[in-house]
């Protein structure tokens, strides 16, 4: 089974999440637990809690189904101690917040060296901030971004994933979250069978599939390796159908969310449509 949906807004509360994802037609979805351009927010209300469980539960969407995002002021790997700490707080406060709302996973990006340390040394960080969090609270898993490798982002290679990983304690609360339109950018190939499974052959081998928790659906604006973040509408991008079809056809991708970030979200309904359209009967 392929859960499709779209990251949706938390206008008004976290508790419009669900809403806004059945207005979709959605069987997943993403969000953001506060506003992702502040570093804090004030704390869950009860009724808010209780309201966002009980929607999902009248919806139908479980834990599984469901992939909020954390804000991206957060810098796990800041090479300055100042912005790492501030950094780990508000991760550890995300984590807290999902663990509130019953929430299984918080989707994060790596983190950035700024050209200040070197990449082992950021890598590091990233899997020692996880630790910190994954000590402070219980159940919610840490899942790792793959990023287009803009500037000086990690998370690009999936040997960065495969380093967070390995010096996470905790392995049965790390994930990876694969986002198409990233992996392209960073120069993994998935247009046509031959490519996809190359880059999925070489996922399994460096990081392995145990450890996917999700996937972001989205086309790409730039060419193949060019290392920049630009999402696009499904099919109308440098990536095409053809990739949306095998991911829809591949099982190891059943069961998990499957969440779309493209630019026109007045189309997220119609995408959801097209890319249910594209499993083979």
């Amino acid at each position: 089974m392929k859960y499709i949906g779209a990251h949706v807004s938390i206008a008004g509360g976290v508790e419009n999440a669900p809403e806004n994802a059945r207005a979709i037609g959605a069987t997943a979805f993403a969000l953001f637990t506060k506003n992702q351009r502040q570093w804090k927010a004030k704390p869950l209300e009860e009724k808010q809690i209780a309201l966002f469980k009980e929607r999902c539960a009248a919806y139908g969407y479980t834990p599984e189904q469901i992939l909020p995002h954390d804000s991206y002021l957060i810098n796990l790997g800041a090479p300055e101690e100042e912005s790492l700490e501030k950094s780990r707080a508000a991760f550890e406060d995300e984590m807290a917040r999902c663990e509130q709302l019953g929430l299984k996973y918080l989707n994060f990006h790596p983190g950035s060296h700024k050209k200040m340390i070197s990449q082992e040394a950021c890598l590091a960080r990233i899997a020692e901030s996880v630790n910190r969090a994954l000590e402070k609270t219980s159940g919610v898993i840490a899942v790792i971004e793959n990023t287009a490798g803009q500037g000086s982002n990690l998370g690009w290679r999936f040997e960065h994933l495969a380093a967070i990983i390995d010096g996470v304690e905790d392995k049965s609360r790390i994930g990876v979250c694969l986002d198409t339109c990233h992996t392209f950018s960073a120069g993994y190939d998935i247009r046509t069978p031959e490519a996809y499974e190359k880059t999925m052959s070489e996922f399994e081998q460096v990081v392995g599939f145990k450890y996917l928790c999700g996937m972001h659906l989205n086309d790409a604006k730039p060419e193949l390796g060019s290392r920049v973040d630009r999402h696009e509408s499904i099919g109308k991008g440098q990536i095409g159908l053809e990739a949306f079809r095998l991911i829809m056809n591949d099982p190891r991708m059943d069961g998990i969310p499957l969440v779309l970030e493209t630019i026109d979200e007045s189309l997220w309904a119609e995408e959801i449509k097209l890319l249910y359209s594209l499993v083979d009967s």
